[in-house]
């Protein structure tokens, strides 16, 4: 493990539902120090990683940090963070309720799925619930452009690069406006 620069702290925490663990990397110690606390603890304090970076920086720099400071960041390179709490409420499918916004025609995509069946000859498929309320279609188009595929600058379609790399041609852009006014019906009401 590289050494931590200039005298400062590196802080990994892990926020779960119920703990939230803080580890720092302390200069000159190699093991580093480890705190554990509730996550949701609101009379002793507000924020549990929070209250983990301040608890460990008083120990390091034997200051007093009130808890109604902002902590001083002088002292951190670095704060990295994870969390369970958003994956622990898809599994448990609790949180608010959503809308799925798919592209019209595809209303049922993710209740076809892609068809896999790794047990082939089980007569109780179960499938989880979904995770949206409703399906608002959106009218719009893309497709993607194909590896090789010469690119025609004359075309009345935009070509744009996904987050993922890949290309992609915009055959139809959506219509804010349209899109807009579907959102803000009734919910129940759209179809």
């Amino acid at each position: 493990m590289e050494s931590v620069a200039g005298g400062k702290l590196r802080f990994c925490v892990d926020r779960g539902g119920t703990f939230t663990d803080v580890y720092a990397e302390i200069p000159g110690k190699p093991e580093g120090r480890v705190m554990k606390l509730l996550s949701v603890d609101p009379s002793n304090y507000d924020d549990a990683p929070v209250e983990g970076i301040r608890r460990i920086l008083e120990e390091f720099t034997g200051d007093k940090i009130p808890r109604s400071a902002k902590v001083p960041t002088d002292k951190i390179e670095w704060v990295r963070m994870g969390t369970t709490v958003a994956t622990n409420a898809l599994l448990e499918r609790k949180g608010e309720k959503i809308a799925l916004c798919v592209t019209r025609g595809f209303r049922d995509l993710l209740q076809i799925g892609n068809q896999a069946r790794p047990h082939i000859f089980d007569l109780t498929v179960s499938k989880p619930s979904n995770l949206y309320e409703e399906v608002v279609e959106v009218d719009e188009r893309v497709e993607l452009v194909l590896d090789g595929e010469k690119v025609k600058s004359d075309s009345s379609a935009s070509i744009v690069q996904g987050v993922s790399g890949e290309l992609v041609r915009v055959v139809k852009p959506i219509e804010e406006e349209a899109l807009k006014s579907l959102l803000i019906r009734t919910p129940g009401k759209r179809h």
